[in-house]
């Protein structure tokens, strides 16, 4: 990373931090999460994510951060849920209640590029990767990482990461369905999608899924559209039933509520491990004909397998990812970003700051930040997916000098 000294601020290191204010007041939460970044000078990114409780209120948002604070790109968005570090650097998950978080970034030598993507403009899904690195503007060499704040009306995600993975295969892609408001540079953007490409930092993803296996791995020899007829030889039906008779009366028990279907991502894959699954919901059964529903295509050949979902097992999940990554990535992050589905936090732990403060407890000291969303946007091997019941987390790291 090329190495610079601010003029401003004597700044020659990458420098991430991040501010929580839970005023009901608008003006006061932006007074004190700017007083809490203040000695900074101009940053070069900030993200800003605030609670749906402001939502009257967004017309007056950027005019207002803008008079405290002076930055060079700005994206943001509404949510219900809002995730942000404390003063002492303890995170917050504040749902359902004002809330905005900040977070402000100077780091000299990263390319920083600002973008909305409506769905008028997007590439068709047959054009070559060079019409997305045209619409996005950076070459693939440089490897930037994103960050994709989306409208869930109007996006068009499944295409977006589509699109951008097929132009930029070595990049993380991460973010998430949010709230109705999308806030880019002095724009509020009322649909489509808003984000941040990043080159010269580099990026991790860590993807918490929360769900354990039962049963056997099957092949789907039968199906149409999200509709699953034949798992090898038996209905999908008599495969569930047979799966629920050998459960013990806790998971029989769970059964009932925290039943999910993954599918494979990588067709070719052999060994199968549980980060190998893309965990679906089971929208309906047919018991006329053995046939299951699920939330996402299906097709033949396809490998699939029933998983249960609960808070203990969400934590289990969580932390054996989080300490894989600390084994594999020891140096302290910059920062980081968390988008967790609306199905986790108090709903699913009964009580709030879970996910958050079990990541700080791995990765202490980080400023992290983020929101609840309606889908959660990132990578599972090699490809990004928009999940559910997710928490994605984004890990921020200092380029090759």
């Amino acid at each position: 990373m090329e190495r610079f000294v601010d003029a401003e601020t004597n700044i020659t290191q990458p420098l991430w931090m991040n501010a929580l204010s839970t005023q009901v007041s608008l003006e006061r939460a932006i007074q004190e999460v700017t007083a809490q970044v203040q000695g900074m000078g101009t940053v070069d990114l900030a993200i800003l994510f605030i609670s749906d409780s402001f939502a009257s209120e967004y017309s007056r948002l950027l005019p207002l951060l803008h008079e405290y604070l002076s930055v060079r790109c700005l994206i943001g968005c509404g949510g219900s849920g809002i995730i942000g570090s404390l003063p002492d650097g303890a995170a917050r998950e504040v749902e359902g209640k004002p809330a905005l978080a900040l977070t402000v970034a100077r780091l000299p030598g990263v390319e920083v590029r600002p973008f909305i993507l409506s769905s008028e403009q997007l590439p068709d899904l047959d054009s070559p990767p060079q019409a997305w690195v045209d619409m996005i503007g950076l070459d693939p060499d440089q490897e930037p990482h994103f960050i994709l704040l989306a409208d869930p009306a109007t996006s068009q995600i499944t295409d977006v990461v589509q699109g951008l993975d097929y132009a930029y295969p070595r990049s993380v892609k991460a973010g998430g369905l949010v709230g109705d408001g999308l806030f880019c540079q002095r724009e509020w953007v009322r649909q489509g999608v808003v984000g941040v490409a990043l080159a010269g930092l580099r990026a991790e993803a860590i993807v918490a899924q929360g769900c354990r296996p039962i049963g056997e791995p099957y092949r789907v020899t039968r199906g149409e559209r999200n509709i699953i007829l034949g798992l090898e030889d038996r209905t999908p039906l008599q495969v569930l039933q047979n799966l629920i008779q050998n459960l013990d009366d806790n998971d029989r028990e769970l059964a009932q509520s925290g039943l999910h279907i993954g599918v494979v991502g990588d067709e070719f894959k052999q060994e199968l491990t549980q980060t190998d699954f893309l965990i679906r919901n089971l929208l309906g059964i047919d018991p006329r004909h053995g046939a299951i529903a699920i939330g996402d295509r299906v097709r033949p050949g396809q490998r699939v397998q029933f998983h249960l979902r609960d808070a203990q097992t969400s934590t289990t999940d969580l932390q054996q990812l989080l300490a894989s990554h600390v084994r594999h990535h020891p140096e302290p992050p910059l920062g980081a970003l968390m988008f967790a589905c609306l199905g986790r936090g108090e709903h699913l732990y009964g009580r709030a700051d879970v996910d958050s403060q079990l990541f700080q407890s791995y990765v202490p000291a980080t400023a992290l930040s983020g929101c609840f969303c309606n889908g959660e946007i990132g990578p599972v091997g090699d490809t990004t997916y928009l999940h559910g019941y997710t928490s994605v987390f984004v890990l921020w790291y200092a380029g090759e000098p």
